[in-house]
């Protein structure tokens, strides 16, 4: 059996860096582009990784800024990605809303920061027109989808599953006070159908003290990324989500590159191109199939690979800053 590795990267402007209509360049830059002193470490950096070690991701691309700039601010995200044959997914950051003004599409001007804020009906068209506006912008009907901030319910999969898409990755077991309000647990760690839809968790490792980590670029070590998908192809899962964001590999607001993180996406991409029994997956191509057997047992907890990234981290943060 081969295991999928899904790296699912976030692909969005910055609502938080949002000054008005005549700075889109600008937040292009320092959220998609990633331009920095350096050299690009956006979109462009990591499609051509990719490309180099011949490998997949999925890019769950949120149209929503197309409120405030048009849908050609989505045709510049668009377009690189399906060039370079990757997946192009559907992503929801509902900010925009409330930035959009008199241009909000729901009849009720309703705004809020995540789609559990919005009753069913109105999920239902949020989700139609960040659709819609996807496609008009280049990319193939997306089947799958990802909350901004995680923040979805069991409505929000509803509404998904109303308009026509299968899959949803808004569920992350090892944050369960992050935004989601899907009801599901920190045990539900394997693709499952639920209201609906498919729902692919956010994979996860074991922590000392018995708790769960998410598996993201930012939170975990390169070492700790790799033992993690080891283990999943060892207890036989069929596929194991990663996740990161356009601009994870830099500091924004500075506009530097964070060199920690851009080693460890590097590194993967690397690792899996020549990991036994590992293939990187799609959604365009095949989706992550449900996993009927077993309980999906979390990488266990390592003191050496803990304490590596406790000192990693530490490094990352002085040298570095948050995103």
């Amino acid at each position: 059996m081969t295991t999928r590795v899904f790296i699912t990267i976030d692909t969005e402007y910055s609502s938080g860096l949002y000054n008005g209509p005549g700075d889109r360049a600008e937040n292009f830059a320092r959220s998609i582009a990633c331009v920095t002193r350096d050299g690009p470490s956006g979109i462009t950096h990591k499609l051509q990784l990719l490309a180099e070690h011949g490998q997949k991701a999925v890019f769950f691309v949120d149209p929503m800024p197309a409120l405030v700039w048009g849908v050609a601010a989505i045709e510049d995200v668009v377009g690189p990605i399906m060039e370079a044959g990757q997946d192009v997914q559907l992503h929801c950051h509902t900010e925009w809303l409330a930035l959009a003004g008199a241009g909000n599409p729901l009849p009720s001007k309703a705004t809020g920061k995540f789609l559990y804020d919005f009753p069913f009906e109105e999920q239902c068209a949020i989700l139609d027109y960040a659709r819609a506006t996807l496609i008009a912008a280049g990319a193939p009907a997306p089947v799958a989808f990802r909350a901004g901030n995680y923040g979805a319910n069991d409505d929000t999969l509803r509404a998904l599953a109303a308009i026509g898409l299968h899959y949803d990755s808004s569920h992350c077991p090892a944050l369960p006070t992050s935004g989601a309000r899907i009801s599901l647990g920190a045990d539900d760690r394997d693709p499952l159908g639920h209201m609906g839809v498919v729902e692919v968790p956010v994979g996860a490792i074991a922590t000392l003290g018995g708790g769960l980590r998410h598996a993201q670029i930012t939170a975990l070590t390169l070492a700790e990324m790799l033992a993690a998908i080891r283990h999943a192809r060892d207890t036989d899962r069929d596929s194991f989500t990663l996740v990161s964001h356009s601009f994870e590999l830099i500091n924004r607001r500075r506009q530097a590159v964070n060199y920690v993180v851009r080693r460890r996406f590097a590194g993967l991409v690397k690792a899996l191109a020549g990991m036994r029994g590992v293939t990187t997956g799609t959604y365009a191509e095949i989706p992550p199939r449900l996993h009927l057997t077993g309980r999906n047992t979390a990488l266990p907890p390592s003191t050496l690979r803990t304490g590596i990234r406790i000192a990693e981290q530490f490094v990352s943060n002085a040298l570095y800053g948050a995103t």
